[in-house]
This record gives C-alpha cells, structure tokens and sequence, in this order.
C-alpha cells in the first residue's frame, strides 16, 4: 500500500479535513424543475433524460461538478486541471438543445468528461503526464479520441491525475503519483487508489464528473478500476486512437472509458472508437466496430449462452475464505444467468509466460523510440527527447522528488539502442507466447470471455493487445475489489454483454464512505 503524502502539518491537515466536512455537508442534490434530481450516481441516459425534461442543464452539472471538485480534490487529488472553458461549452451544449429541441444528439452531448493527463487538448489545459517537464509545451492538436468527443458535443471539464508519465518514471515511486498532481487517494481506504489512470478512476468514483478516459499499457485502467469500484474497458489496440497521447510502446498503448457503469462506457467507447489518419493502427482495428455502436450490447441476459474459462491458478485467494466465498457466490451467478462456466481450465505456458522478461525489454526499446518522437512534434516543449527529460527530472530534483522515487526506468530506457535483435526478440517471444496460450485456451475450449479476480489478468491481455472489461465485484473490509472479463480481439460486443449482464445482476457498486470518516 502507499504511505499517505505529508500535505501540510498534523494541525493544518486536521483544520483542513474539518472544512472538508463543513464543505461536504452542503453539496448540491441539484434539485431542477418541478420535480428532484439527483446528479450523484446518475447514468449518462439519466442526465440525457434530466435534459430533455428541462430538470437539469449542462451548466447546472458543470456547476456541481466544479463544487465537487473544490471540496473533494484538496486530498483526493484525482482532478489535476479543471478546464476554464468548461462552462462556456456547457452553455453552448445548451444552446444547441433549444435549438434543436427534437435533437438527434449524441449521448455524451452536454455531459462532463475528464481525460487522463496525457491525453492531448489543444486548449487552455496543459498536456504533461503529470511531469513539470512538459508544464507549458503546445500540443500540434486535440489528441484523436478528444477530437471525436469534442464532435459529440461532451465537455471536457477537466485533466485527470495519473502515475506520472503513465509510471514510466521510477518503479519507486507510489501508484497514483506525480509530482505535479501529488498523490492521489483511493476514497473507499485512504491509500492506494493503483495507477496510472488513478485520477479518472478516483474522480468518477467520488461524483467529481460523469464519465472519464483512461489510458493502459498494462493494467492502467483495469487496476485503478477494480480498487475504486468503477468500470473501466481496456479496448482491443487500436480500436481507439493513440494519436496525442504521451506513449509508452504504441504496440500495447490503449485509450479506454472508466465509469460507474457498463452503459455509461459502452457510450464512452462507441464515441471514440474508429479510424484515426495519425494512428495507423486504427485502420486495420476498424475492422472490429461494430454498425450501431456498442450501446446495442447493453443486454441484460447477454450472459445467456457465453462460455466462460474459468483458469483457478488466477483465483488463488491463500486463506482469504471472504473473498473464495464472494467469487463462488459470482460463478453461481454467472451459471444462473445462462453462462456455461467451463472451469479449472490451465494455460499451458502459464509459467513461462510468469517469468519471462520479453514485455519490460520491449517497452524499455519502445518508450524510448515513441516518447522522442511525441516530444519531436510538439509546437513548443521544454524538452524535445527522454535524455532532457532526465536532465530536467536531475536540474529539478526537488520538484519531482528525485531522491525520494528516482528515475530507474527512465534511465534503464535511455539505454538502449533502438529497433535490432533484442526488441525483435522479445516482439517474437511475445506473439508466441500469446498465440500458445491465451489464444489457445480460448479456441481450444471455444470460449466467449476468460474470467479472472481483479486485474491478475492484464498482463496477459496486454502483450497479445486483447480487450478486457472491469466490473465491480465487492469490498473487504472496506476495499473495492472487481471482477475482470478478458477476450480475443475485437470482442468487445460479447464482453459488453456479459458484463452489463452481470452488473445487473448483482449491482454491487456503492458510492465511497464521506471524506471525513477515511484515514490518510
């Protein structure tokens, strides 16, 4: 777990929780029209359905979001930047409605999304991984998914926090870490909110915004999204652009939704989904975007008929009986609902697959090719490669904490040598790796999804770019855990299906206990 960060001394941060108390006590319901409504926990298809019969505006959700935001981020630390354009874009969004009475509009149309921080804007908000290095450099446009939001109307209320630079920094430093940003907190325990898209996971969470994006390399957003009790979707690679994103290797990059709920993302994810020109990867991905969106998935007895692999070696619990019976408790219920669980199933490289190195000596090559040529193209930048990087992380030690976390991997990227045997390699290892044992264990068995507890999952999804869906599945003793669907390429249709199935079917998800009652 991450030690909590020292903000102030023991009296100021006592003081400062008291007002956190006054402040949250009078948050908004938002109470509009003739009748209530209620922002906090509401869906996307809630805030439409307010819009429409006039109970709420998009200025009014901006408005309780920004106070939010202002009582709640102090110790969270899940918003790094709100967007001063938030409410003008509101107010054109509501604009348009009386315009358009009768619409047709997106569904993200007027609704407040936060995008992790290394997600390019070409506004007012900075784009730096969470990194004082990049604190003033101009972006050349809105990163490709930003594009296609900003095209439906959703507004970007705001830059999310993160493990800065995507924790590619220092293997030292905490989940949910950067120097600009502080760290975050996961707001059900205090402590590790897990990272690196730990700030649009916390945000969404805590009712600070509607929906958020996230980024994955390796457990990116499923992580932070089963310890905050929310939904992320890891996209098949490609499926989403990259374009505009601070990258880590391009070949496992991906940019997905972290929501409250299957629907909210299956929106996020049918507005960002398709070909991007500046990411060549989407083009051959496109191929997997289903005509109408993903939101006709939405089915709550798309379990029926799904077979499901159920590898035991990823439910070792050791003698944690609490959360053997809950993940029996959902086999039960995934066989209740027409799935045919195909159980105690093995991956036959599964313990190669646990100690081979071939991922960090790709990502090592990749991070250094990809992040100097993001730097490169950029209108204005304090620094144009990953050798200025370090230098500036060395010149600026006590801004971004040097002696306490370091730069290990940074260095260890600096390293090497670009594309040759040893990226090629380990390029081969992994393809052989993924196609004789994830691959093989899904068409062997002939199945729709592999299940697995919390993000045990991802590295295996990560290498072979598989998609995966998070969905909350309990707390112990307070802590979010989540449930984890992974299949081959381009099934997020099923996937989506099977886990708005299960949501439904146990909506286990519940809002964090007040700020005052967590200890940091």
């Amino acid at each position: 777990m991450a030690s909590p960060s020292v903000y102030a001394s023991s009296f100021l941060q006592f003081i400062f929780l008291i007002l956190l108390v006054t402040l949250s006590s009078v948050l908004p319901v938002a109470t509009f029209s003739k009748e209530q409504f209620s922002i906090e926990e509401a869906t996307v298809h809630d805030l439409q359905l307010a819009f429409q019969r006039n109970q709420l505006s998009s200025r009014k959700l901006v408005e309780f979001y920004l106070k939010r935001i202002q009582s709640l981020n102090p110790v969270l630390r899940g918003v790094l930047e709100v967007n001063p354009d938030a409410l003008t874009q509101a107010d054109s969004a509501d604009q348009e409605r009386k315009t358009k009475p009768q619409g047709p509009f997106s569904a993200l149309h007027g609704i407040p999304i936060l995008v992790k921080d290394n997600i390019a804007t070409k506004d007012k908000l900075n784009t730096t991984a969470g990194s004082y290095a990049l604190l003033g450099s101009e972006v050349p446009r809105d990163a490709g998914v930003v594009t296609r939001l900003r095209k439906a109307g959703a507004v970007i209320l705001g830059k999310a926090s993160l493990s800065e630079w995507s924790h590619y920094r220092s293997s030292n430093a905490p989940s949910g870490w950067s120097a600009r940003g502080g760290q975050g907190k996961n707001p059900y325990t205090g402590d590790d909110p897990c990272g690196s898209s730990s700030g649009s996971a916390i945000s969404v969470a805590t009712n600070m915004v509607t929906v958020s994006l996230g980024t994955e390399t390796d457990g990116s957003i499923l992580c932070p999204s089963s310890y905050n009790s929310v939904v992320g979707i890891k996209p098949t690679v490609g499926l989403t652009s990259r374009a505009g994103v601070v990258p880590i290797s391009p070949r496992q990059d991906t940019v997905g939704p972290i929501c409250r709920t299957v629907s909210d993302a299956a929106y996020v994810l049918e507005t960002i989904a398709g070909i991007d020109i500046n990411d060549k990867a989407t083009i051959e991905a496109s191929k997997f975007v289903p005509k109408g969106g993903y939101a006709q998935f939405l089915r709550k007895d798309g379990l029926r008929g799904k077979r499901l692999g159920v590898v035991r070696v990823f439910f070792n619990s050791g003698n944690d009986a609490f959360l053997q019976e809950t993940f029996k408790l959902h086999m039960s219920t995934l066989r209740q609902r027409g799935a045919v669980l195909v159980d105690n199933l093995k991956m036959d490289n599964i313990n190669e697959l646990s100690y081979d190195q071939s991922e960090s000596i790709a990502m090592d090559i990749e991070f250094k090719l990809a992040l100097n040529a993001y730097l490169k193209d950029l209108v204005a930048s304090p620094v144009r490669s990953l050798a200025d990087v370090i230098a500036f992380n060395k010149k600026h030690s006590k801004l971004e904490k040097i002696d306490e976390y370091g730069q290990d991997l940074m260095l260890e990227a600096q390293k090497t040598s670009g594309i040759g045997k040893q990226l090629n390699g380990a390029l081969l290892n992994m393809t052989r790796l993924s196609k004789n044992g994830f691959e093989k264990l899904m068409k062997r068995n002939k199945l729709d999804a592999v299940v697995a507890p919390f993000s045990s999952f991802s590295s295996i999804l990560a290498i072979g770019g598989y998609p995966g869906v998070m969905v909350p599945a309990g707390y112990e003793k307070g802590a979010p855990f989540g449930i984890c669907f992974g299949g081959l390429k381009g099934s997020e249709p099923k996937l989506i299906e099977i886990a708005y199935s299960f949501e439904q079917a146990t909506k286990l998800r519940k809002p964090p206990p007040p700020i005052h009652k967590l200890k940091f």
